[in-house]
């Protein structure tokens, strides 16, 4: 069953932010933000004893010149700067974090190798709490990986702030063990002429929230987001931005692809851009791809771009989901190949963008790998 959500009004630009959780109802399920989300696969991050009992690892290998990685506290003034709650959960990661993890590159730092950090659950039955800072100096350049393994029910924030002039690729993954939950606040903020590129990889996890927001604070920013998600059967995967140009000249492009198989797998993206008055010169697109593989699976997909000024260089949106192409197949099969093999090339093909936006060619082959073992099980 494919669902396609008409728009409701955009109110983003009034959207209550506080960082304490008092501030934020109590969730029901029929508020606009959460009406798609299964509320009880939360567990303890909606419920009423809030207490962290658990707490995820963080890993890394050898770190380049000009690279930092440490933990601070929650009381230091980068903590917060970047990123205000606008919900429950997020304003509850935000309290219940003890501490924050600091990854920080120093200006005019140029970092030809990859950055990764390792991101591991401790167990499903414990609620743990998390908050990662990424700082990206002043006409600096590097790439950051984030992974996400184990299990967990996890509720985090992640604050990246983009100095002038400088470039960040950062590649998110979230692999996570059958059992994990995980509801995630990640915000960008861009300096003048800073450029961000945000690939966010989903594969594993019982149910997996991810919000993603971009904020620029001068002018020539540019922000590049792609997604790529794999639901299986009673997987919920949900991916949500919020790209809010507030100043002129500055550009955005959102894609995402995702593909579902098996009964009840359930993906929702909600692409949310907010052009205000000030932000003349305005350049963005988003669309949002989804292939249904079985019966049985649900993709919700809802673009919306809300327009102050008249006065931009371009905007659009574009959603689209489907099933197979029968033309694929049978060009594919009248060739000589197997159905089961035509149908694992139309996926190759259809994931192929997104995965070559990852510059970290040992990530491009292992997510290959993972999605190529995916549809062998399920037989495709």
């Amino acid at each position: 069953m494919t669902i396609q959500a008409s728009a409701p009004p955009s109110t983003k630009s009034q959207a209550l932010r506080s960082y304490d959780v008092a501030d934020f109802p109590a969730l029901t399920g029929l508020e606009e933000e959460w009406r798609f989300t299964p509320l009880k696969r939360l567990r303890g991050l909606v419920g009423d004893d809030q207490t962290a009992t658990g707490a995820v690892r963080h890993s890394h290998g050898d770190l380049p010149a000009g690279v930092t990685v440490e933990r601070i506290d929650t009381g230091d003034a980068r903590v917060g700067s970047v990123l205000t709650p606008v919900d429950r959960i997020s304003a509850l990661a935000y309290g219940g974090a003890t501490d924050a993890l600091l990854l920080a590159v120093a200006a005019d730092t140029v970092v030809d190798a990859p950055v990764t950090v390792r991101v591991t659950g401790d167990g499903a039955e414990q609620l743990a709490f998390g908050h990662t800072f990424v700082e990206v100096g002043r006409f600096a350049e590097v790439t950051v990986v984030l992974e996400h393994t184990g299990s967990t029910t996890l509720a985090d924030n992640v604050e990246v702030a983009v100095a002038d002039g400088a470039k960040l690729t950062l590649v998110t993954v979230a692999d996570w063990a059958a059992d994990a939950v995980q509801a995630q606040h990640l915000k960008v903020r861009l300096g003048r002429d800073a450029r961000v590129s945000h690939v966010q990889v989903t594969l594993g996890g019982d149910l997996v929230r991810q919000y993603t927001s971009v904020e620029y604070t001068d002018r020539g920013g540019e922000a590049e987001l792609y997604g790529l998600y794999f639901a299986d059967s009673g997987q919920h995967l949900e991916h949500r931005q919020l790209v809010d140009h507030t100043v002129p000249d500055c550009r955005s492009h959102v894609g995402y692809r995702g593909a579902l198989q098996g009964d009840d797998a359930h993906t929702v993206w909600v692409g949310d851009v907010l052009i205000r008055a000030d932000a003349t010169g305005t350049d963005t697109y988003e669309i949002n791809r989804n292939l249904l593989l079985s019966d049985g699976a649900r993709a919700d997909s809802v673009p919306n771009l809300e327009i102050e000024t008249g006065e931009i260089a371009g905007a659009g949106h574009a959603s689209a989901t489907g099933r197979f192409d029968d033309e694929q197949l049978f060009y594919l099969m009248a060739r000589g190949i197997p159905e089961a093999e035509a149908r694992r090339l139309v996926v190759r093909g259809f994931f192929a963008e997104m995965i070559n936006k990852i510059p970290v060619e040992e990530l491009r082959e292992r997510l290959g790998e993972a999605i190529e073992a995916r549809l062998t099980r399920a037989g495709a």
